[in-house]
């Protein structure tokens, strides 16, 4: 039996054109993925951002109400450094996301709106490898994600869509990637784009100021860079962007 920890990563398909990332926080993306956006829209490919919340409860001293367009103008800012202008927010409440046919419709809704096809979230597991309890918005939108890609393509799902907003069907998601699983099955080489994610990244500075006292550049390569060449042994030695791929 091959050891899945050791197995060796095959490369993310190639044959696409548009993305939709679909994710709980301003800075989720940016934690480790944003090298591989800023690799495919390199090549040409179009990647649009939505956000189910606006992360206002993520900084402990600024009220939400303060909070969030901060970190609203953190995402854009850091959207851009990746080549990323669609950005867009769901406003569900943060740290309280739920799972259920609300938040399938409204991310169905930006599936049809965006008709990617391939879809990008989180890690959807109740932990990080076991070891580190995952938050109820990235399991809630990880899972949310992964049932709207099949529901924005049955039209008798959610059938208000068409008649309230002329969204048709779309049936055009060949793959969900999963990005931040601890059993990934697909990688891309994060070295072009490695310089540019850990600027993505800064741009989220407000945060990261009230995460850690390291100095924040420090702290963004440090962590992006570990993590990219952590995947290397399992991709031909090369630092990479690691993701859980379902085909549809």
């Amino acid at each position: 039996m091959t050891d899945q920890k050791t197995e060796q990563l095959e490369e993310m398909p190639a044959d696409w054109q548009r993305a939709l990332a679909v994710v709980a926080h301003p800075d989720d993306l940016e934690y480790g993925c944003a090298a591989a956006i800023a690799g495919w829209t390199d090549q040409g490919r179009e990647v649009a951002y939505l956000l189910a919340t606006r992360g206002e409860a993520g900084i402990d001293g600024i009220a939400p109400a303060e909070c969030a367009p901060l970190r609203e103008r953190e995402q854009r800012a850091s959207a851009a450094v990746v080549g990323v202008s669609v950005v867009e927010f769901l406003d569900h409440k943060d740290g309280v996301v739920e799972y259920g046919t609300g938040l399938r419709r409204d991310i169905a809704a930006a599936i049809r709106r965006h008709r990617p096809e391939l879809v990008i979230t989180l890690n959807h597991r109740d932990t990080w490898g076991g070891t580190a309890w995952n938050t109820p918005d990235h399991r809630a939108v990880g899972r949310a994600t992964l049932d709207a890609a099949a529901d924005a393509g049955n039209r008798w799902i959610f059938p208000e869509l068409i008649s309230e907003q002329g969204l048709e069907p779309w049936d055009g998601v060949r793959w969900v990637a999963v990005a931040g699983s601890t059993s990934p099955t697909h990688a891309v080489d994060a070295g072009p784009g490695l310089e540019r994610s850990v600027a993505s990244l800064l741009e989220h500075r407000m945060y990261i100021e009230g995460l850690t006292e390291q100095d924040p550049q420090e702290y963004c390569r440090t962590f992006l860079t570990r993590m990219a060449e952590m995947a290397a042994p399992r991709f031909g030695g090369r630092p990479a962007v690691t993701f859980e791929l379902f085909g549809r």
